[in-house]
């Protein structure tokens, strides 16, 4: 098939603004991966790309690029250049709507989507009506009250007062990564809590959820009409702080291994059954206690493990999530062919010459962008093993290896 990839950072969602180095760390990862799978399965892939990022000739093996120089431009391509392809995959974050408009965009041209449903996505990403989902059905999930950002200072206090004890987490309610989320020790932080989430998300409303002390992970899925596949639990690194500093997705590992790896994968699966119009490539979010599974989040769209699997799974899951989406047909058997660790890697501005070199390691999965006048930026890295400790070993080797290829570069 003839299909448009489109990553919300890398693919102009940010054209004339500046775009978060370190997010987009997470993103352009999804996109080469994927990207790199559709190729490996024989379609043919062309990639909306935002012009800072295009110029700079990042390593990606599609077909063809659509360069995106203005804010009002992605909507306008993709409905335009669907025209000569026959499908599209849309990779955003689900923070003011962004996913399910997009997706909506694509279901108008009636053209293949590769998302979940429009519909669907608006349901899970909600956080509120997830929650009340997973209650009505006896799911294991945090307990969860809803506030309007409008309301005072001192309802926030009494009403977490009544009916949670802290620490508790502040969340945006709908978002995607760790946007506007604070851990909160005592009744002191509510306010710069609330204030962090008013400066960093559009949302009208947030949830405060109660903490729970666990291992954060993810179950990647890949859903058909009615029946959901898991492919791995992943384990996830996550830093949740106070609302001074801020909270951060770090990277992952997987396959992961858990007492309650089996619940955690019957939950998650349960979980996007039970949801009508979730299809192709499903994650969810987990926290596992020493005794129980909770659900935190469900994630309609690829998320950031993709990268993970795409280096050690056994077979193709872009090929498998489109089998899925177009045949109703999913994997009946999956076996990691080793393990990779992957992690997020903050470093000062290369020069155009040494980011190029950087970006020709194998182990790199997304670049050291040098965009913007930030000093500073952010690259995604991998490292692979025949056990996590060995990923990990190597994941440090590689650390060390863009490190002294910056410092030469300087």
């Amino acid at each position: 098939m003839r299909i448009i990839v489109y990553e919300h950072l890398s693919s102009g969602g940010y054209a004339g603004q500046s775009i978060p180095l370190c997010v987009l760390s997470e993103g352009f990862g999804m996109l080469r991966s994927i990207v790199s799978d559709l190729k490996s399965a024989g379609h043919e892939v062309t990639v909306l790309l935002d012009d800072r990022i295009s110029k700079l000739n990042p390593p990606m093996d599609a077909d063809c690029f659509v360069p995106i120089l203005y804010s009002q431009e992605p909507e306008k391509f993709l409905a335009s250049v669907a025209k000569i392809n026959d499908a599209v995959c849309i990779i955003a974050p689900e923070t003011g709507k962004i996913l399910q408009s997009l997706v909506e965009i694509v279901e108008q041209t009636g053209k293949i989507s590769l998302n979940c449903e429009s519909k669907s996505i608006k349901k899970v990403t909600d956080k509120t009506i997830l929650y009340n989902f997973l209650k009505k059905n006896d799911l294991p999930t945090p307990r969860t009250l809803l506030f309007k950002v409008s309301s005072s200072l001192g309802d926030f206090k009494e009403t977490i007062h009544r009916k949670l004890n802290y620490p508790v987490v502040f969340k945006p309610a709908s978002g995607v990564s760790c946007s506007g989320l604070s851990f909160v020790k005592t009744e002191d932080e509510v306010c710069k809590a609330i204030d962090k989430i008013r400066s960093e998300t559009p949302n009208s409303h947030f949830i405060v959820q109660e903490f729970i002390e666990g291992e954060a992970v993810s179950v990647s899925l890949l859903c058909s009409k009615n029946k959901a596949f898991a492919i791995s639990l992943n384990k996830q690194i996550v830093k949740i702080v106070p609302p001074s500093y801020v909270s951060s997705y770090e990277g992952g590992a997987l396959p992961f291994d858990h007492p309650l790896k089996e619940e955690a994968i019957m939950v998650s699966k349960k979980v996007v059954e039970l949801f009508s119009g979730l299809r192709g490539y499903v994650g969810v979010d987990l926290v596992l206690t020493k005794d129980k599974a909770f659900v935190v989040d469900v994630n309609p769209r690829l998320t950031t493990s993709y990268v993970g699997l795409s280096l050690v799974s056994n077979f193709n899951v872009a090929q498998a999530s489109i089998n899925a989406v177009l045949k109703d047909q999913l994997p009946t058997q999956n076996e990691s062919c080793g393990f990779v660790y992957f992690s997020k890697l903050e470093t000062f501005k290369p020069t155009n010459s040494v980011f190029q070199k950087v970006a020709q390691m194998n182990e790199v999965i997304s670049p050291p962008f040098p965009l913007h006048d930030n000093p500073k930026t952010c690259s995604l890295i991998a490292g692979q093993g025949a056990s996590l400790k060995d990923a990990k070993l190597q994941l440090e080797k590689t650390k060390k290896h863009v490190f002294r290829t910056l410092n030469r570069g300087k």
